[in-house]
This record gives C-alpha cells, sequence and structure tokens, in this order.
C-alpha cells in the first residue's frame, strides 16, 4: 500500500511546485508590467488660471470643473497688484472649497526678486495648497536659490508635515537648454528630504515665442521642436507634461485639434485661461472606454503569452511587444 501511495505523493508534490511556480512567474511578470513607467503624479488635464487680484473671479472657484486651479500671483497680475494678490490669496486657501481640483499656487519667478514675498504671505494661510508653480526656470542656481528661501520660511514659520508638489516651467530658449540639468537638481533634491517634491513640467510658449523672437501661429508649427524636446525631456524624469495655452478660447473646435495633437505627442494636460475650454480639454486627455478595454485587454494578453514564455504576439491586428504595452499601460494611468 505504502508503495502505491510514494508514487502519488511525488506527483501531488511535483504538480503542486508547477502551480507555485505558475503563480510567481505570474507575481514576477505583473510586478514588473505595473514597475513599467510608473507615474504617480497628480492627474492634471486642465489647468485653468485665475488671477490672484481678481476677487470676482477667486470666488467663483468652486463651481469650476478644472482638475487644477492656479491661484495666480504672476502673469496675470499686475506689477501694482502684486501685494493684493498675495493678500487675497492667502485669505481665499482657507475659505474657498476646491472639491476634486488640485490647488495650486504660481509665484512669480527668482529672477523677479517678489519669491519671498509671495511664499512669505502665501505660508500664513490657514490651509496651504496642495501644488506651488515656480515659473520660468532658467539655470540650476536658481533651484538653489528658491530652495534654500523655501527651505528658510517653512523652518520660520514651524511648517513640518506640508509637502506639496513643486511644477516647474519651460519659458525661454536657455530654460529648454538647461532642462535636463533643471529637472535632474530638482530631483535630486526632491529625494533628500526638503519640503516639495517635483511633479511636473509646464511650457510657457508665448513667453518662449516672445525670447525667440518667433511669430505665433494658429497651428503652432513653430514651437513643434520646443514641444517635443520638453514631452522627451520630463518623461525621461517620469514627470507629467502640461501642454501651452490656446488664447483664442472662443475657438473651441480649433482647441479640440490643438488638444488631440498635444495627447498624441505625449503631453498629459493642457493650461487653459476660460473655464469654457474645459471640457474639451479634459476630453482630449482622457482615454475612451474602448480605448481602455482594449489597454487592459491587451495588458492580460502580454501577462498570459509572458507566463507562456512568449515573446511579441498579435492583438487584434497588430504586432504586440514592449513599446505598445507601454502605451497600454499609459492608457490606464491615464484613465485611473
Amino acid at each position: 500500500m505504502m508503495q502505491g501511495l510514494v508514487p502519488k505523493c511525488l506527483r501531488f508534490l511535483r504538480g503542486l511546485n508547477r502551480d507555485l511556480q505558475l503563480k510567481t512567474t505570474r507575481s514576477n511578470i505583473c510586478t514588473k508590467i505595473d514597475g513599467v513607467l510608473d507615474m504617480n503624479y497628480i492627474p492634471r488635464k486642465a489647468v485653468l488660471y485665475v488671477p490672484g487680484s481678481d476677487v470676482k473671479k477667486l470666488n467663483k472657484i468652486p463651481s469650476l470643473k478644472a482638475d487644477c486651479i492656479v491661484l495666480d500671483c504672476e502673469d496675470g497680475v499686475a506689477y501694482n497688484k502684486k501685494e493684493e494678490a498675495r493678500m487675497n490669496i492667502s485669505k481665499m486657501l482657507g475659505e474657498i472649497e476646491f472639491g476634486k481640483a488640485d490647488c495650486t499656487v504660481r509665484i512669480n519667478s527668482i529672477s523677479t526678486g517678489m519669491t519671498e514675498k509671495d511664499l512669505r504671505q502665501i505660508l500664513t494661510a490657514s490651509r496651504l495648497p496642495q501644488t506651488l508653480l515656480l515659473p520660468k526656470v532658467d539655470y540650476v542656481q536658481e533651484i538653489e536659490e528658491f530652495t534654500s528661501l523655501f527651505e528658510e520660511i517653512c523652518s520660520h514659520y514651524k511648517i513640518t508635515s506640508w509637502k506639496p508638489a513643486l511644477i516647474t516651467s519651460v519659458e525661454t530658449s536657455i530654460g529648454l537648454l538647461n532642462l535636463q540639468a533643471i529637472l535632474q537638481r530638482f530631483t535630486e533634491l526632491s529625494q533628500t528630504g526638503c519640503h516639495y517634491y517635483l511633479d511636473g513640467v509646464l511650457f510657457g510658449s508665448d513667453d518662449f515665442c516672445a525670447d525667440i523672437g518667433a511669430t505665433r501661429s494658429r497651428e503652432g508649427s513653430e514651437l513643434l521642436y520646443a514641444r517635443q524636446k520638453i514631452v522627451a525631456t520630463a518623461k525621461a524624469f517620469r514627470l507629467q507634461v502640461i501642454d501651452m495655452v490656446d488664447i483664442n478660447f472662443k475657438d473651441l473646435d480649433s482647441l479640440k485639434i490643438l488638444c488631440e495633437e498635444g495627447a498624441r505627442m505625449g503631453f498629459t494636460g493642457k493650461q487653459v485661461i476660460h473655464p469654457s475650454q474645459i471640457p474639451i480639454v479634459q476630453a482630449a486627455f482622457s482615454p475612451s472606454p474602448e480605448k481602455v478595454a482594449w489597454a487592459r485587454e491587451l495588458i492580460k494578453q502580454f501577462e498570459e503569452h509572458q507566463i507562456q514564455g512568449k515573446g511579441a504576439f498579435t492583438y487584434h491586428g497588430q504586432m504586440i511587444d514592449m513599446p505598445l504595452l507601454l502605451q497600454a499601460k499609459n492608457i490606464v494611468k491615464m484613465a485611473n
């Protein structure tokens, strides 16, 4: 009787070991797939600016459906209204309901000499913003100055638990040339215990055109190189990248075309200046239900083929390999 049991036990153990190996393989593959191009930034599809000096517009914020609402101290505010904007923003931060929108404050750039005044006023608010937008960063030295100033003010106000996301912007030719070094330094500082973490890059197209002497066209062909370089550099650091604003806010048909182009290029969102632009931008940067279903099934099929030891395979008439898997991962990430 024992002689009959031994082979059965061995077969059972071999089967159990095979099942465990398959489960381990599946787990390892899923872990690797989940880790591919993992981007954990706050989704910001429609990024709407609200001038800090305009109380009427600030009071409309609860009715806005943007993903990110930027309380502006910078370009949207006249020089003689800067102090008023700071005061309004620090007050409104504690009073306005932002709902699901990311609450962001755009401060003035280091080169203006107004950054310290902005921070000292805003950091007295009863509720601090989720995100800070630091514009026009051209040199690594400006990062050092900002970080030193930011840490000193946080220490002065005894702010220890707040760690906002930080978005920087490219608005000049030298800023574009130095972008890799700028993002590298921001990333290093984000990982060394400072009070912020880098979350995204934004393209300031109008300032960029003025800097290089370009004439802005409706189709934006003069900005193609800059946009492509910003996307590629930002994605190398696993950051979101927000496309240029469309100032012709009444031409919604053209906006739709520009948004779809930006989404195809790899931008994750777009700046807007009027509430009417919000739904068009959000739709363009959100994958359709059909596209999400396609992506989820592709990922599932990829896992199955990896377990079977197969590489490329055909799915819906397309040859599937790692690059298409990355696209599917991005689609699911945007949907979530």
